[in-house]
């Protein structure tokens, strides 16, 4: 059981790290091993991770450095792998556009997937399934996006590729560099995951936000993915599925 965080801020002038940081600490009791966030500074990306509960892995001059308005963040218990601080996450690969991940749950097909990217020279330097879905995403964004004519519909491609593929109970959310976050889970919503958002306009604080209201209104809002919706409420988003 990991906790895992998504963030975005529709104002690329605020820093999101506090937010991932108190996001975290609520979310701790999911796993105590290591701890780790990513943030987004117009496209330059910075990272902490590290072994240890999430007050001890960042400190301040840690937080200083974890600069934008998007960013991933994750709480470690370890199920697949090792406990060593290299397959402490959010992990990262640079093609394409950069992508982190961070993971909940357990994987039952890694043999298969090992092998398959293998096959397409994916070089998976862990035991740690997060790394699997991370090359499995990336590998499968790049074919899309020659496939279909915008980024966003060959990133809803790619998850259902993923999805089809991929075996087991999860809970996973993407950093893609310059495109957005992106959070699904398993088929059969074994490991959970929550979705929010909220307006910085008075007039809309009350509003009960709907999916189909968000994809209507000309509102910039700002967006939460999380294991649970302690850490929704907590940072004052509201709960929308």
């Amino acid at each position: 059981m990991c906790g895992i965080i998504g963030l975005l801020l529709a104002d690329e002038e605020t820093n999101v790290n506090q937010l991932l940081f108190d996001g975290l600490t609520v979310l701790q009791h999911r796993g105590q091993d290591a701890a780790g966030i990513v943030t987004s500074e117009r496209g330059r990306l910075h990272l902490r991770k590290d072994n240890g509960l999430v007050r001890d892995v960042f400190r301040q001059h840690h937080m200083m450095e974890l600069r934008g308005n998007i960013g991933v963040g994750h709480v470690r218990y370890p199920t697949a792998g090792s406990s060593s601080c290299a397959e402490a996450q959010p992990l990262y690969t640079n093609y394409p556009h950069g992508i982190c991940v961070a993971h909940n749950g357990n994987l039952t097909n890694t043999e298969d997937l090992y092998s398959e990217m293998s096959k397409k020279q994916r070089h998976v330097n862990t035991d740690s399934d997060s790394e699997l879905l991370l090359n499995l995403f990336a590998e499968g964004l790049t074919k899309n996006e020659r496939d279909f004519s915008s980024v966003e519909e060959a990133v809803f491609a790619t998850c259902k590729d993923v999805m089809h593929e991929v075996k087991g109970g999860y809970a996973t959310v993407y950093f893609i560099n310059g495109v957005g976050l992106v959070g699904f889970r398993d088929p059969h919503g074994i490991r959970p995951l929550v979705f929010g958002c909220r307006s910085k306009q008075k007039e809309y604080s009350s509003t009960a936000w709907t999916t189909e209201m968000i994809g209507d209104t000309s509102q910039k809002l700002d967006f939460a993915i999380a294991s649970e919706s302690v850490a929704i409420d907590t940072l004052g988003f509201q709960l929308v599925r």
